[in-house]
């Protein structure tokens, strides 16, 4: 399994965002990347200086939101609903992007529930629950 350090993390979202401004070719990982970063035009200036990127910190403590961590979850959600994993993942993305008119706010409920799930894990020391991602999900679709 992959591991990336956060240090890794923050270079992938830099250099993703510095290629695709380039209109260079981008492996299909950074292609999805890019396609997020696009939706957050706000992340733009963090993004575009690695080293201040390298340097940053997003303490929750002090109200500061991390771009890379909100980044990285579109990531997940976009592969887990490509392949269905947690199985249901899927049809609760569609079922939210219609009720909700957007990908893009379904992606957004989606994280809240993988945020509390992963929560829930660590508090606990147990692996993360799918089968309560799924209904949270479920009851979000509604």
């Amino acid at each position: 399994m992959f591991t990336p350090s956060q240090q890794d993390v923050r270079r992938f979202f830099c250099d993703s965002f510095k290629k695709s401004h380039a209109r260079e070719i981008l492996t299909p990982i950074e292609a999805i990347a890019a396609d997020w970063i696009h939706q957050h035009p706000e992340y733009d200036e963090v993004l575009s200086n690695l080293d201040a990127a390298l340097e940053a910190n997003y303490s929750v403590d002090q109200g500061n939101s991390n771009p890379f961590l909100h980044l990285s979850m579109h990531l997940s959600i976009t592969e887990q609903i490509s392949v269905d994993q947690p199985r249901g993942v899927r049809v609760a993305f569609q079922t939210l992007a219609k009720k909700l008119n957007s990908e893009h706010e379904a992606h957004h409920q989606i994280m809240e529930c993988l945020g509390e799930m992963m929560w829930n894990s660590q508090r606990s020391g147990l692996p993360p629950d799918g089968d309560a991602y799924i209904e949270a999900l479920r009851k979000r679709a509604g």
